[in-house]
């Protein structure tokens, strides 16, 4: 006869169920919102010379206009999360991509920073679920371990919008102008949206809609709960870096400070951009190869803010420069510290990765939307920060301030995500 432990050894094993085209066609063409959203929210990397100019502003005003794109984005996750349990994804996502067409088309309508500051709201607000959307379709339609693989797959995709506001829109801004930019961002908007009423399907959620104001609360006070405040302290700065350094003063470092064309300037961001896609891939590689999500965070954010003030410093007159006996480093070092960079800082999904490790299954929703709160609201605040100081110091100053935020930030994080200091969190 065999026995209990003989017989446990030909259990079936559970094998995951086929993704079908279908469900990967749905999700791919979602996650071109998220594509959208990177290229607009970058856009000011390769133009904000030529559009502080038009819009009559200065270049450190139209950096603090653009921090509205993060601040209204930030503003609404919670809703257009809340408005995902209540609606059809398809339907929160066509109404999300309306109102991307029409903040496009303000913004390349503006005639001056009023205008362009309503663009920038009501782009920031239309794209706040464009990750969202497909996410959230990922979640319900896929395994643990499928969404493991697929939450990579769609953020490296997402991240492929970078590359469009690299050497493609320095390109149509040297052939047709900033604004075309913005028009050409509408007409695919539009496409998208066409597509997505066919291909993604309609259901609503079951059960009972949620109270937004409840939901906002909880979410809260999640996000200041023992378990989640570490891990979202560093969620702060993680992606501000990454888009503050991509999306506005990576172009005007390379233009104003290395005196590249902008042409050169969005080649180099080209590159800058393919580490942005590859990191969040990365980092699912070595989770699972490594282990040890916290250390490895904490290391690649500390390496990250070194590598920034490296960068600073070979800045004409800086430390850096004056011991080579150099004006300036070379162009070839910061392209190689912006890849390095975009390689460190693109490791997102360590981040839900840690917040699904810590939090009841019950509040894993809650939880990954006060991170995403946390990143968005991060960028503006961010954003907002460092025009000051450029217009003050410079732009050497801003990245030294950059790699401060970082530090400080990813330090407080290692210390609140301590086991001792976790232990009894929710």
């Amino acid at each position: 006869m065999t026995s209990a432990a003989d017989s446990s050894a030909f259990k079936p094993v559970a094998i995951d169920p086929p993704v079908s085209v279908a469900l990967v066609a749905a999700m791919l063409i979602l996650t071109c919102g998220h594509v959208l959203s990177n290229m607009l929210r970058t856009t000011p990397a390769v133009a904000i010379d030529v559009m502080s100019t038009d819009l009559g502003v200065t270049p450190q005003t139209l950096a603090a206009l653009t921090s509205a794109y993060h601040f209204f984005f930030a503003l609404l996750q919670i809703p257009v999360g809340v408005a995902l349990d209540r609606y059809s994804i398809r339907t929160v996502s066509l109404v999300l991509f309306a109102g991307t067409v029409c903040g496009a088309a303000i913004a390349a309508l503006s005639t001056g920073p009023l205008s362009f500051f309503v663009s920038q709201a009501t782009i920031g607000m239309a794209t706040s679920g464009m990750l969202m959307c497909p996410m959230t379709l990922a979640a319900k339609r896929l395994t643990p371990a499928q969404f493991g693989l697929w939450s990579g797959i769609i953020l490296s995709f997402g991240n492929a919008g970078l590359l469009l506001s690299a050497s493609p829109l320095a390109y149509v801004v040297e052939h047709w102008g900033w604004r075309a930019g913005f028009w050409i961002a509408a007409a695919a908007a539009i496409v998208v949206a066409m597509l997505i009423a066919v291909m993604v399907p309609a259901s609503r959620p079951e059960g009972q809609p949620r109270a937004l104001l409840g939901e906002m609360v909880s979410v809260l006070q999640l996000g200041v709960s023992r378990a989640v405040r570490g891990i979202v302290i560093l969620a702060f700065v993680s992606l501000a870096v990454q888009l503050v350094l991509r999306g506005l003063w990576a172009g005007p470092w390379l233009m104003n400070i290395k005196g590249l064309s902008r042409i050169e300037a969005g080649n180099v961001l080209a590159l800058f951009t393919v580490a942005l896609v590859i990191g969040p891939a990365l980092s699912g590689l070595l989770d699972r190869k490594l282990g040890h999500r916290r250390m490895l965070l904490f290391a690649v954010h500390l390496c990250a803010a070194a590598l920034l003030l490296v960068m600073a410093l070979g800045a004409p007159g800086y430390p850096l420069a004056t011991l080579f006996g150099l004006p300036v480093m070379p162009v070839a070092v910061d392209t190689g510290l912006l890849v390095v960079i975009g390689l460190l800082v693109a490791m997102q999904p360590l981040v839900y990765a840690m917040i699904r490790q810590v939090v009841a299954a019950e509040n894993i929703g809650k939880a990954l939307s006060a991170a995403n709160l946390s990143f968005f609201l991060g960028t503006a605040v961010m954003q907002s920060a460092t025009s000051p100081i450029a217009a003050a110091w410079g732009l050497p100053a801003v990245l030294i301030s950059m790699a401060v935020f970082l530090t400080v930030c990813t330090l407080v994080f290692f210390v609140l995500t301590r086991p001792a200091a976790q232990r009894g969190a929710a």
